[in-house]
């Protein structure tokens, strides 16, 4: 049996155990299996490895990002950079970690880049990345490679250039790309939203949110409401979850 599964502390919103049994299911590989892993701490993460040595690959999600850089053997390049992990390959012992929410990312935003530029401005868009946890860092990261410019707004100011109450009209209606990477709105608590100043969004804008259970988050339906188009995270959690793939099969 080849087992892979899903790290994280709370994991009822996850769909990655539907999606891969699924797709085990399709390619006719019964001997694959795909599970659901909640850890109460990240120092919980070894004795999880070594109690099953049928482990050959694991994603990780929220909070558990960036604490689990310090239990792995090594780092592909892509995830130093972005400095965070999402995607774990196991083999002959050895734990390395990757990131697909960047490649995850870039298949969702590329669309609608050259959308966000005014035409005839050499103006570079500017965006706001709601949230400075290991998502941001692989928006972050997209973003830059983009040309985009970006604030992250953080509850903590030594984590992003902003704080919630410091985001205003001014800076709503100039950031024409704002992308939600916080928790806030995913199920259970789907009545939640990113505190925001929605009455300053545009037919202009584009809101992006990572979060895909509920796939129409509060988020997107204040956009929807003044216009905005709006781009779930349902797209983002398969684009990724096929580049896990690759990375587990080598």
């Amino acid at each position: 049996m080849q087992r892979y599964g899903l790290i994280g502390k709370a994991l009822g919103h996850s769909f990655s155990k539907e999606f891969f049994t699924d797709k085990f299911k399709r390619e006719g590989l019964a001997d694959h299996r795909y599970d659901l892993f909640e850890l109460a701490d990240i120092s919980d993460f070894p004795q999880l490895v070594q109690a099953d040595p049928e482990l050959r690959g694991m994603n990780v999600t929220l909070p558990y990002k960036q604490s689990v850089i310090p239990y792995l053997t090594s780092l592909d390049p892509l995830a130093a950079a972005v400095g965070a992990v999402n995607t774990i390959a196991i083999r002959n012992g050895e734990l390395i970690g990757h990131n697909t929410d960047v490649f995850g990312f870039r298949s969702l935003v590329e669309p609608i880049i050259g959308s966000l530029r005014d035409p005839g401005s050499d103006v570079r868009p500017r965006a706001l990345v709601l949230g400075s946890g290991g998502a941001s860092r692989a928006v972050a990261y997209v973003l830059r490679e983009a040309g985009i410019r970006f604030r992250i707004v953080s509850r903590d100011r030594s984590r992003g250039e902003l704080t919630w109450d410091m985001v205003d009209r001014t800076i709503v209606s100039v950031c024409k790309l704002i992308i939600n990477t916080t928790p806030m709105g995913m199920h259970p608590n789907v009545e939640e939203a990113p505190p925001l100043p929605y009455e300053a969004l545009t037919t202009k804008h584009v809101l992006v949110d990572l979060i895909y259970n509920p796939e129409r988050t509060r988020f997107l339906k204040h956009g929807e409401e003044m216009g905005t188009r709006t781009i779930g995270g349902l797209a983002m959690l398969h684009a990724q979850a096929e580049e896990a793939w690759r990375v587990w099969k080598g």
